[in-house]
């Protein structure tokens, strides 16, 4: 019977050292496969395969698509694909993003519940925003074991702190105590456990890997919103993942209920910089306008100008304002 030899660790900002710490103490014997998602920009080059190999004993390489699955190896996602499991091998697919990232942690995780239920072994390490909580809560739900860093050992606490709010985990602890723990869950025989996966996860697993009969397909996962994709602009679709809301749009967009708050934000930030160059532009142009106007004794045009200068002025500073101070005016404020 096999122990939990499938371990799946997603971590973002802070996620390099934590993981150099993490494999430095993992034996050479270790009877699983670990698989590690970071978020990484998609033109960068990620040497994290070097590092944690140089780090401790276990080799690491970026996986391969269709790459046979081996125990003793640590396979990292590659920038800008996804990294999957199916039928024991490795999946490296350019699916659509989840939370604004590729790779992302949830489409890994998830892939893993589905395939290896209650032999999987799901870490959230140290990171921003929330991605991974509902891969976790797949994991959990299929029987594996779902293992979170302690936010007060994390370099940025939120990732860790998201997986709690949503997940019943089973060991929540620092790095230094997770080596032997992972030792000791991979040699533990694994008995069946959890719930079967529901036809939506199994769905969303699909969008991961761009599968065409399920993008096609009318019946999406989930309940059409009054919500836009941020990537895309299509209707996003809302999902009520027990106690965590998430959202996914026609061509697989994923988004936890914080990305894409915080994609919204990024969205009203972008808006006003355009709002503000547009006044600006505005103002310069009449202001000219205004000057050719009294060179030519127009003083009826020329004053008109002017009150529409001073109006594309005055709007222009209340949007630097409010950029600068990264503050937006209540109804009862007044900029």
């Amino acid at each position: 019977m096999p122990g939990h030899d499938i371990i799946v660790i997603g971590a973002s900002a802070g996620g390099v050292e934590a993981l150099t710490a993490l494999v430095k103490h993992l034996p050479s014997s270790l009877p699983a496969a670990v698989f590690v998602v970071v978020h990484f920009p998609p033109q960068s080059t990620s040497i994290l395969p070097r590092l944690l190999t140089r780090a401790g004993p276990l080799p690491a390489t970026h996986a391969d698509d269709g790459e046979a699955i081996k125990t003793g190896h640590l396979y990292i996602a590659p920038p800008d694909f996804h990294l999957l499991l199916k039928d024991g091998r490795t999946s490296v697919v350019r699916g659509p993003r989840e939370n604004h990232s590729r790779p992302a942690i949830d489409p890994l995780f998830r892939s893993a519940a589905l395939a290896y239920g209650p032999r999987v072994v799901g870490i959230i390490l140290s990171g921003t925003l929330a991605d991974g909580a509902a891969g976790l809560a797949a994991v959990k739900r299929r029987g594996g074991v779902a293992v979170v860093q302690d936010p007060d050992d994390a370099f940025f606490p939120d990732m860790p702190r998201s997986a709690l709010q949503y997940v019943k985990a089973d060991h929540v602890l620092p790095l230094s105590a997770m080596p032997p723990l992972l030792v000791r869950l991979a040699s533990e025989p694994v008995g069946e456990g959890g719930k079967p996966m529901s036809s939506e996860m199994e769905k969303e697993t699909d969008f991961a890997q761009y599968d065409l009969a399920t993008l096609e397909s009318e019946e999406k996962p989930g309940m059409p919103s009054v919500f836009a994709c941020p990537d895309c602009g299509g209707t996003l679709w809302e999902l009520q993942d027990e106690n965590l809301l998430r959202f996914r749009c026609r061509v697989g967009h994923a988004f936890s209920s914080e990305s894409l708050l915080a994609a919204q934000t990024g969205e009203i930030e972008t808006a006003l910089w355009v709002a503000l160059r547009t006044l600006e532009e505005r103002a310069t142009l009449v202001r000219r306008l205004e000057n050719r106007a009294r060179e030519n004794q127009q003083q009826f045009a020329a004053s008109s100008f002017a009150e529409q200068a001073q109006t594309a002025e005055h709007q222009a500073a209340l949007i630097r304002k409010l950029l600068l101070n990264d503050k937006i005016p209540t109804q009862t404020e007044k900029p």
